[in-house]
């Protein structure tokens, strides 16, 4: 059943079971959902989220309100968690497919661990329990006299043999099967059990997730990490404060919460772009944020910006730099973001430079316009509104996020 990102679809009442309200509890609090009751079933809603989520009578493909690319996507996600864009040895794109960015991940899934089996699988020595003929390793007394009665025609030994049940094999293995309900394309579907079928497959009552959670890389397995960042969003289903964290969605869901990946993808960009200029992002904490109290006591949340920007030359100055996935080409800011933006004005910026940027994506081409904010007593603050070209690649559409910093920090910010 497919339904449009920040758009509605109505269940009926048999259509959504108590175990389903139970899944989506999470979902709901972490306001990646909205779940409403009628009087003839319920109404759900998706915000900014995609993908593909499997309840027992359902099975839901949200689709992006915004039209990038699968390609794209997946130079962005790869942007955002810091690793290597998979390379596809063939001229086949990335395509979003009826699935939509759900499509993607399982594709570069299948990608880095064709390129894992290209390599070798790496192996270690592992111990083992088995029966021989002849003692090879070490006698397992116990085993011998309970399960032979002492008799030596068969022989309990332990060994350590080199083989590729290791933990880096067994999650691939894990995210491959969990990747077959997902793909749309019976081609892919194929190909996917195909490699999975190179990887030895997980014993009874090993968890890929517990395996993921203890996982240490060095100079031996470091080739596995790029695999296993794919692993985690095929096997957790989706995130909500990170892209990678498990949420304990049912198999064959997977959900990308685009609000935070675009917030990942301005942090990173914004983080970049003062290098040049003598300046550097600073974290807003202690007292740096801007906090609010009443009789009561204090707030919990304080109002922070995504990045602060902060320069020392010739003075001390903050640039707030905040990110919104919403689409504003043609679009006036609403009241509520005016009043976030002239609030980090307040609190960051100096009175000669008062200037707050927001930055949303722009699936059109790269644009910028200037909302300035006075009142009776003259000049409040000035919110530049940037919008990123999400066809271009993240490097290149981050060029007039870097040339406003630089603006900036010559001293041409007000």
């Amino acid at each position: 059943m497919p339904v449009e990102e920040h758009r509605s679809v109505f269940l009926a009442r048999d259509e959504l079971t108590e175990a389903d309200r139970r899944v989506l509890a999470p979902l709901v609090a972490g306001r990646r959902l909205v779940l409403r009751e009628t009087r003839t079933g319920w109404q759900l809603e998706a915000v900014s989220t995609v993908g593909i989520l499997r309840l027992e009578r359902v099975r839901l493909i949200v689709t992006p309100k915004m039209a990038i690319s699968g390609a794209r996507l997946m130079s962005w996600l790869c942007y955002a968690r810091g690793i290597p864009v998979p390379h596809d040895p063939t001229p086949r794109k990335w395509l979003t497919g009826r699935a939509g960015y759900a499509a993607v991940v399982p594709h570069a899934l299948l990608t880095e661990c064709r390129a894992l089996l290209q390599e070798g699988l790496r192996r270690d020595y592992l111990r083992t329990e088995q029966v021989q003929p002849v003692l090879r390793g070490q006698l397992d007394l116990r085993a011998q006299l309970s399960r032979r009665y002492g008799a030596v025609d068969r022989l309990h030994v332990r060994t350590f043999e080199r083989r590729a049940e290791t933990w880096e094999n067994l999650v691939c293995s894990a995210a491959l099967h969990a990747a077959i309900p997902l793909a749309a394309d019976p081609a892919l579907a194929r190909a996917l059990r195909e490699t999975a079928g190179h990887f030895p497959r997980p014993r009874p009552g090993v968890a890929a997730s517990r395996l993921l959670a203890r996982a240490r890389y060095t100079r031996l397995n470091s080739r596995y990490r790029n695999a296993h960042t794919w692993a985690r969003l095929v096997l957790g289903g989706g995130g909500v404060t990170d892209l990678l964290s498990d949420r304990g969605l049912p198999s064959g869901s997977l959900l990308l919460w685009m609000d935070r990946l675009w917030q990942l993808v301005v942090e990173r960009m914004a983080a970049r772009a003062p290098a040049e200029c003598g300046g550097r992002s600073v974290t807003v904490t202690g007292g740096r944020a801007i906090r609010t109290r009443d009789e009561a006591g204090p707030y919990r949340k304080p109002f922070e910006p995504d990045v602060l920007l902060r320069f020392e030359d010739p003075r001390e100055r903050f640039l707030p730099v905040d990110a919104k996935y919403i689409g504003y080409d043609g679009r006036r800011l609403s009241a509520g973001n005016r009043h976030q933006l002239l609030t980090y004005i307040a609190g960051y910026t100096t009175s000669d430079a008062p200037l707050a940027v927001l930055v949303h994506p722009s699936p059109q081409d790269a644009t910028s316009r200037t909302v300035r904010v006075d009142g009776p007593r003259g000049h409040l603050g000035t919110i530049r509104v940037l919008g990123i070209d999400t066809r271009l690649g993240p490097e290149q559409a981050a060029q007039p996020l870097r040339d406003l910093v630089a603006e900036f920090a010559a001293g041409g910010g007000s």
